[in-house]
């Protein structure tokens, strides 16, 4: 994670996208980079339109691999069923939760591709990120990024988001990400601004980065 390198203006995720498939693979034969931020700062949207930059990478989400039960005592789990196959070249499969039924699903094929993107509050957690390419931070606040997750979310799952407040807050208390973030990416009205993160020893060719593409903030 100590390259150097510049990304062109008003090309953000494009140029972001070539970055990254240019990095040595970290598990495996994958680049495997972590999304991580708060909940409801639009980790998933960057993580789908870096998908779409990077032609179709796959995405893991990490709501699939937490549950109610265990809204971070999932690392095990995700070694298990994703980190260890990939870093065998293999296929992996995990199993889904569904929040709604409260159980886990059919499992679901995760190919070895040359980069996955893995999208959650705690992607970037230490017992990860040995495995990660780099790892980028969703640089929006903890504030406004509950209060619309809460918004987007609605009255039924007030009680839910008090519990989860009180849970990601110590998470990010006992093993924060953004202090080994390889870039923070900041979203704009009209797209991303990429800029070193502080896990990164600035070097003289790095500028702001900023783009032009769809919001992020949905």
């Amino acid at each position: 994670m100590s390259h150097s390198y510049r990304i062109a203006p008003a090309t953000a995720l494009p140029e972001l996208a070539r970055l990254l498939r240019e990095l040595p693979p970290s598990c495996g034969p994958v680049r495997l980079i972590g999304v991580d931020g708060h909940a409801g700062s639009g980790k998933s949207t960057l993580a789908g339109q870096l998908a779409d930059a990077l032609g179709g990478a796959p995405v893991l989400h990490l709501d699939d691999i937490a549950s109610h039960d265990e809204l971070f005592a999932w690392t095990q789990r995700l070694i298990d069923q994703v980190i260890e196959p990939l870093g065998r070249g293999e296929t992996a499969h995990y199993t889904p939760y569904d929040w709604r039924a409260r159980r886990f699903g059919p499992p679901r094929p995760l190919p070895p591709a040359p980069v996955v993107l893995v999208d959650g509050v705690g992607a970037g957690r230490r017992a990860l990120r040995p495995f990660l390419t780099h790892l980028l931070w969703l640089e929006f606040s903890h504030e406004d990024a509950w209060a619309r997750g809460q918004l987007r979310d609605g009255e039924e799952q007030r009680e839910f988001w008090d519990g989860w407040v009180r849970a990601e807050r110590r998470h990010f208390d006992e093993d924060p990400s953004r202090p080994f973030a390889d870039l923070l990416v900041r979203p704009l009205p009209t797209g991303y601004e990429v800029l070193p993160g502080p896990g990164r020893s600035p070097g003289p060719d790095q500028d702001v980065t900023h783009g032009d593409g769809p919001s992020a903030m949905c």
